[in-house]
């Protein structure tokens, strides 16, 4: 088993202050937007695929008596699979929200998002994250400023719940099933990272830097409440390993794609019926030879399953709905404060980002 006493330590490498950027597919786009609006002054655009709104769990609060319930509920009956697009998240109600949460010092202030790009898409035979909550996020980024032609919004192809290239081996665009990755012909990493960054060079014909394992669990101090995994990974080209400026990407898988991905039955793991694709959203998305070519970083962080009294979140999702909030009734996942988000952000510092 490898185990964070043989993988590196995270390195510290030449970056362009500000020109860092974000992605993730289904929970890891919902965190991409939080990690987004946390430290906006940090990043120039994101990428969002199958993501919702800021704070989308707590679009209705009455939901259930318990506030944590009422987060969960609102997760999956709103944010999820509103019945219909009219009872789908209220962007102006989060718009709102998330002035109120800047105001309040919990994330940076909300004119930093004026001139970032940003790029949303959403399957339309996607059955998992409605298109109607993704086209929330649209209106939501307009709300807060962001110009139109800024966001690049993609609502037509016919893709299931995935992020899509063009790899034979995955599964049929329309698919709806881990590992949530789907040949639709192109590669999406390329299509976000071209909208985010200016004047790109076309990808690398192999990856030629190097594919790293780091230590995670410094970032996060061992906390249980943090269901993240013992280490992540990061690519770096050869020519930032030599001293070129680079700009950092950080790519956010979805649920259930982290490399140390078990089923839970009955909340104990499975480790018998380990799905096979655990690193392929690190090793096949197509983001290393694009990174490879533009001298960009790309961080993967890594978060892990767990069904126990420290986190419920059996399926490996980054949390969205404040899950490792340590007072479940007044959740802090979307904050500063957040204990996965302070990971991350600290990963890019420690890059140089």
């Amino acid at each position: 088993m490898i185990t964070a006493e043989n993988a590196t330590r995270l390195g510290q490498y030449q970056v362009d202050p500000g020109k860092s950027s974000i992605s993730g597919l289904s929970s890891g786009a919902f965190m991409t937007v939080q990690l987004h609006l946390a430290y906006s002054s940090r990043f120039c655009g994101a990428g969002i695929v199958a993501g919702g709104p800021y704070r989308c769990a707590e679009s209705f609060r009455a939901a259930a008596f318990l506030a944590e319930d009422a987060f969960e509920q609102s997760a999956i009956n709103l944010c999820l699979n509103p019945l219909l697009p009219q009872t789908a998240p209220n962007p102006e109600h989060l718009a709102q929200l998330a002035n109120a949460t800047a105001q309040a010092g919990e994330i940076d202030p909300i004119v930093n998002l004026a001139g970032h790009r940003i790029y949303i898409f959403t399957g339309s035979r996607d059955d998992v994250v409605a298109p109607a909550t993704v086209n929330c996020t649209r209106r939501f980024y307009e709300l807060l400023g962001v110009d139109r032609k800024q966001i690049a919004w993609h609502d037509n192809i016919p893709a299931g719940h995935a992020l899509v290239t063009d790899n034979p081996e995955d599964s049929p665009l329309a698919t709806n099933q881990p590992p949530w990755l789907n040949n639709g012909g192109f590669m999406q990493s390329h299509a976000i990272l071209n909208h985010i960054h200016d004047n790109l060079q076309p990808p690398a014909d192999r990856a030629t830097g190097r594919l790293l394992r780091f230590d995670q669990t410094e970032f996060f101090d061992g906390d249980p409440r943090a269901c993240m995994s013992e280490y992540g990974f990061v690519y770096v080209p050869s020519a930032v390993e030599n001293g070129t400026t680079a700009r950092v990407h950080i790519a956010l898988h979805g649920c259930k794609q982290g490399y140390d991905y078990v089923n839970f039955v009955y909340g104990r793991p499975d480790n018998a019926n380990q799905p096979p694709y655990g690193n392929r959203y690190v090793t096949t998305t197509g983001y290393n030879t694009m990174a490879d070519s533009n001298n960009i970083i790309v961080l993967y962080p890594q978060v892990r399953g767990r069904d126990d009294d420290f986190a419920q979140n059996p399926d490996g999702c980054w949390d969205w709905w404040g899950y490792s909030s340590p007072d479940p009734g007044r959740p802090d996942y979307y904050s500063r404060n957040a204990i996965q988000i302070k990971a991350i952000y600290s990963m890019l510092r420690r890059l140089g980002g």
